[in-house]
């Protein structure tokens, strides 16, 4: 069974100089066309092989397992493999304080680590993510093969405009441009001024394939058009997305698409999940994200309970590394929001779908008079309205005993106080629009266009000001 998977061994060794076929859309074509339950049968062995080498090289799972009453040999089935308690964020940082910087699910010696990276800090503790040489090696050769999937071959250039700091998902991109013998443009992101020179390296190096946020695509776009630049001029084929919910939101992804004339994937799980792209559209299947199963083991999952629900349902998402040796993780929950399904994919791969990506996260979700809202929904309602003038702000406050949310976008038509002109019309249906759309009462707001703070790397556009409240 597994010696027909293409490099299928643990700890994981690919050779660096392999390249597929230039004719093949597959990096490695039995692994990712297979029958996917001959696929999850090889799967079950190596989560197997991935505990036992946790069990045995960390304390931190060691004595997790022991109190659960569970031990590696136990998993004969992935029902079993559901009785694996799950890791939580708390949990990591918790660890960290402990047994600093790194933690105690640290599976290798610090001797071993290539690269540091991790969390801002802004509020909390930094959590550091600790990855070995070997790991990276793996990491850049999975996404490597990725963005083969996605289109983008040896001697394209790649363009990542995203932060290179702490941030994990520029260096992920690059790492992977790189095995793939890629051109790679490492500009960055998020300097003052940086985004108008964006636009004259974009114009001037014409790359095939663009890394970065959705919101910073949106913002690349805008500054074009304000220097007189028409995105398309780029000649942008392929732009890939992670960091934030967008990509597969219709309207965000109509709007770059609208924008730049390229293909849009979005991509991403967590920094701690690095290698991240293992949940990635392809070129052939470019709505939504796949599950590559054989990089990481991905499980939506019932937030309570963390027992899978079945394909077409919506849960949380709990990964586990097939690959990493260095601080890997076993089921972290994610505290996002997505649905998947398990269908024929356009591209032949025959992994599971989530067909509208990874939609919100739990703690992001505005609870209001009873209903849930998501932030996307009102960013795709929005970008679908004549006259919206590209940014937008949710400010959710209490007054007196009630919640109160309020809208505000900024709008094109400029005859504001004008009774009965596009002004008027604009604030009057969109704010009915909204109340409709969400099932609570919204305050709808308009300004002027370029009011709003614009994203240089992360949209920021929830402002819950009932936290400042409950002090």
């Amino acid at each position: 069974m597994t010696s027909k998977m293409e490099d299928w061994r643990f700890p994981a060794r690919y050779d660096q100089h392999y390249l597929p076929d230039p004719s093949s859309p597959y990096w490695f074509p039995h692994r990712e066309t297979m029958d996917p339950q001959e696929r999850d049968a090889a799967v079950l062995v190596r989560l197997r092989e991935v505990m036992e080498y946790a069990y045995s090289t960390s304390t931190f799972y060691r004595t997790k397992w022991d109190a659960a009453g569970v031990k590696p040999a136990d998993i004969t089935s992935f029902e079993a493999f559901e009785q694996v308690p799950v890791v939580t964020k708390a949990e990591m940082r918790e660890s960290q304080a402990n047994h600093p910087p790194f933690g105690d699910y640290l599976c290798c010696d610090e001797s071993e680590i290539h690269h540091i990276h991790g969390t801002s800090g802004t509020t909390g503790a930094p959590t550091a993510f600790a990855i070995g040489r070997r790991d990276w090696e793996v990491i850049a050769d999975n996404h490597a093969r990725i963005l083969w999937g996605m289109g983008v071959r040896p001697g394209d250039t790649v363009f990542v405009a995203a932060l290179f700091s702490l941030y994990l998902g520029s260096w992920g991109a690059l790492a992977g441009a790189e095995r793939l013998h890629c051109r790679v443009l490492p500009f960055g992101a998020g300097a003052q001024g940086m985004t108008a020179r964006a636009v004259t390296w974009l114009a001037r190096t014409k790359p095939k394939a663009f890394y970065a946020t959705p919101s910073y695509a949106l913002r690349l776009a805008e500054v074009a058009d304000s220097e007189g630049i028409d995105p398309r001029e780029f000649g942008l084929q392929v732009m890939f997305f992670s960091g934030e919910p967008g990509a597969s939101v219709p309207a965000v992804r109509t709007a770059i698409e609208d924008a730049f004339g390229a293909t849009v994937i979005d991509c991403g799980t967590m920094a701690e999940m690095t290698p991240f792209m293992s949940a990635s559209a392809t070129a052939g299947t470019p709505d939504g994200m796949l599950l590559w199963q054989d990089i990481v083991w991905h499980e939506v999952c019932d937030p309570e309970t963390f027992r899978t629900v079945p394909y077409g349902s919506e849960g949380t998402p709990v990964y586990t590394h097939l690959e990493r040796t260095s601080q890997p993780m076993i089921r972290l929950a994610s505290n996002d929001l997505t649905r998947w399904v398990l269908e024929d994919n356009p591209c032949g791969r025959t992994y599971p779908k989530l067909p509208e990506g990874v939609y919100g996260r739990i703690d992001d979700m505005i609870h209001i008079r009873g209903e849930n809202v998501y932030p996307t929904e009102v960013d795709n309602f929005l970008r679908g309205v004549s006259g919206y003038g590209g940014e937008h702000q949710i400010v959710v406050r209490r007054t007196g005993s009630m919640d109160e949310m309020i809208v505000r976008a900024e709008c094109s038509y400029t005859d504001s106080g004008h009774p009965g002109g596009q002004r008027d019309a604009f604030e009057r249906d969109t704010g009915a629009g909204l109340q409709s759309l969400l099932g609570v009462r919204v305050t709808f707001e308009s300004v002027d266009a370029h009011t709003l703070e614009r994203a240089e790397h992360k949209s920021r556009r929830v402002v819950d000001e009932r936290e400042h409240t409950k002090r």
